[in-house]
């Protein structure tokens, strides 16, 4: 599903990545952590292509980045969700407007977009916040809201930047808990997180980052 194979990432002379090499499988949940500047980030945006690697491959769901024209990226983010820490909502759009609005740029019909947009709506428990702005909403609902727009295309692979970071305890357990439902449809998951609360003791994958290097694979 993901492969990195010797990536390394360099800004203005400092390497955020270095020769890097993991895969993950269809269907896994995987956390990425370490602290501050370990290149948790970088390598979210390696995955959905905001970026490219100065050096060594990644290949992503069928799609290697050594062979990918730059007119196929559009079609490789539909297999990728992303959720953003900071929510990138549009505040002039309601919470309806803001997850159809990637449907409608891909050309779907309004009645299926309904559909997908209620069912996403759904899984987050904010059916009933269809017609609010992002303002009248808490920080925990904004959230919600950026989870569904992420699943709203049925992405293969859903990313998620610091999830609970700015989420109370209650909030960022309710948070993990639409991760975990979504993940157990299929979705491969990687959260990149620097709380290790989140994956203590839940057995499930993780990858540690320290100055760029994965300095270890292993269960949480």
């Amino acid at each position: 599903m993901i492969g990195f194979k010797d990536v390394t990432r360099i800004y203005d002379n400092m390497t955020a990545l270095r020769k890097v090499t993991f895969g993950i499988e269809k269907g896994e949940f995987v956390y990425i952590t370490g602290p501050s500047g370990a290149g948790k980030s970088t390598l979210l945006k390696l995955i959905y292509l905001a970026e490219k690697p100065d050096e060594g491959t990644i290949s992503i769901a069928g799609w290697d980045t050594d062979t990918l024209r730059e007119s196929s990226i559009p079609y490789l983010r539909r297999n990728i969700g992303v959720v953003f820490q900071d929510f990138k909502l549009l505040a002039n759009r309601t919470v309806y407007d803001n997850i159809a609005l990637a449907l409608r740029i891909r050309g779907f019909g309004e009645a299926e977009i309904k559909g997908r947009v209620q069912d996403a709506l759904k899984l987050v428990g904010l059916r009933h916040k269809n017609d609010n702005f992002p303002a009248a909403l808490s920080g925990g609902e904004q959230q919600r809201i950026t989870i569904a727009r992420a699943i709203v295309g049925e992405p293969t692979v859903l990313l998620a930047d610091e999830p609970t970071g700015n989420l109370d305890v209650d909030n960022a357990a309710g948070i993990m808990k639409i991760f975990k439902e979504i993940n157990a449809r299929g979705t491969t998951i990687l959260i990149a997180t620097h709380n290790r609360e989140l994956f203590r003791n839940t057995g499930l994958r993780v990858l540690w980052f320290d100055s760029g290097n994965l300095v270890a694979d292993e269960e949480g």
